[in-house]
């Protein structure tokens, strides 16, 4: 299966001109979207007689979101989460495409399971769901996983990962590199020693892990794998992406291993960008991620590295959890944070608010690199004629308040609740078809029409 089908996919789906949209923050123009593709843009375009409008007053367009770090449950866990919510959720949050990690129950590290999943994303039909295939066998970091099977089936994954849990050992890291080459496929790795921070460490180690007797999770676990990764990336010439960067140390490794020139990327999370450590002190286990939430001088650090470019991605690690999962005392309690509808409104708070980025930054790191680094060739597309209309339109004067049962996910494990977030995002196309319309799903039996009509 391709991320994106051929052109003229989006055939059989009504024109929409978009009437007054801001590319990019820019100024306002007439957008059309026809045939899946941005077919004009232009002063006053006439409007075509079978086309909705949409009169967009002045709302930023921007191309699709791109996630790179999802997780889905399904198959296994759908009491907490299943394709089709979290689908749901993405679009929602202005994503046209995600990547949907392999921790599900069985692991995605074979070429049917894989497959199952890009086929429950393709009948859910609102964002393009881009399987991420396990690196070992079952995530135990033993064996390999069937990575060539994976790469040459339908769903021709090209993104691996065991996150969840490191590849530790540096042979397998090493091997599984170089078996990724040919394909031109990533490693995207969760860096974390296990001898240094094992499943039981869930706080930043400090004095305040000290002071509520909670296992610290020391920044050296993920800056040493990630010193090594980028050494093995370098000895044989493979992609390597680091997930949820959380150290400000680490930042400066990446920052030294691109100097080198080595095929190093990274991303950042939503809630590390914002969120401190000093919330553990509640002991709510709603803040218990990992990797944990660190100091104000590493959430400063990763706003730095983001906006330099040494961190390339924003990713969402959107993980719901169902309530007797996530309702334990703090060292109980799962790990993880929904993410994909808060994703914006966080980014423009701690990256555009502060003057850090543009809307074209924003774009960038939130749709461009992301798609690069996952091969995605029809996301993050330049705003230009002839290109897929993969887009999302944000009202950026608007706020909105975060209400955990509003939520489209099955979960509502949000650190956000009842905090307002700036930008809403008003609707988003993918291949020219709304998935959402005045900042709510279009209606399922639309959807089905115009997936059906797209095929």
């Amino acid at each position: 299966m391709s991320e994106t089908k051929r052109p003229g996919a989006g055939a059989g789906t009504r024109p929409v001109l978009l009437r007054g949209v801001r590319p990019l923050g820019g100024q306002p123009v007439d957008v059309l979207l026809a045939d899946g593709l941005i077919a004009g843009i232009g002063s006053s375009l006439q409007t075509p007689p079978d086309a909705e409008l949409i009169d967009a007053d002045g709302a930023v367009l921007l191309p699709g979101f791109v996630d790179l770090h999802t997780h889905l449950r399904e198959p296994g866990r759908e009491d907490a989460e299943t394709i089709a919510t979290g689908s749901a959720a993405a679009a929602l949050g202005g994503f046209t495409a995600v990547h949907a990690m392999a921790n599900t129950n069985p692991v995605a590290d074979t070429a049917e399971m894989v497959e199952q999943v890009a086929r429950l994303g393709q009948r859910a039909g609102l964002v393009d769901v881009r399987p991420v295939g396990a690196v070992s066998k079952g995530l135990a970091g033993g064996q390999l996983a069937e990575i060539g099977n994976m790469a040459r089936s339908a769903a021709a994954v090209r993104v691996f990962s065991d996150d969840g849990s490191c590849v530790s050992d540096a042979r397998l890291m090493r091997r599984a590199l170089e078996y990724l080459k040919p394909f031109d496929a990533v490693l995207a790795q969760h860096a974390q020693d296990p001898r240094l921070a094992d499943a039981s460490c869930c706080a930043h180690e400090g004095e305040l892990s000290g002071r509520l007797g909670l296992a610290g999770w020391p920044s050296v676990a993920e800056e040493s794998i990630v010193a090594r990764d980028v050494m093995l990336a370098e000895h044989t010439g493979s992609r390597l992406h680091v997930c949820h960067v959380s150290s400000g140390g680490t930042v400066e490794v990446l920052r030294w291993a691109k100097a080198r020139g080595v095929a190093v990327t990274a991303e950042v999370t939503p809630h590390h960008l914002l969120l401190t450590c000093d919330l553990l002190s509640t002991y709510d286990p709603v803040f218990k991620v990992n990797p944990p939430l660190r100091p104000a001088e590493d959430v400063e650090a990763l706003r730095a590295g983001l906006a330099e470019g040494v961190i390339d991605a924003v990713a969402t690690d959107h993980a719901p959890h169902a309530a007797h999962d996530k309702d334990h005392a703090f060292g109980d309690a799962a790990f993880g944070m929904l993410g994909l509808q808060t994703a914006l409104g966080v980014v423009i708070e701690t990256m555009r608010v502060t003057g850090r980025l543009d809307w074209a930054g924003l774009a960038d790191r939130m749709s461009v690199r992301p798609a690069q680094i996952g091969r995605l060739t029809g996301h993050g597309r330049p705003l230009a004629v002839g290109e897929p209309a993969n887009l999302t339109l944000v009202e950026e004067s608007s706020s909105w308040l975060v209400e955990p049962a509003a939520l489209a996910s099955l979960s509502r494990n949000t650190p956000f609740a009842g905090r307002e977030l700036p930008g809403r995002v008003l609707a988003t196309f993918l291949r020219g078809r709304a998935t959402v319309r005045d900042g709510a799903l279009a209606e399922a039996s639309e959807l089905a029409e115009a997936a059906e009509a797209s095929r």
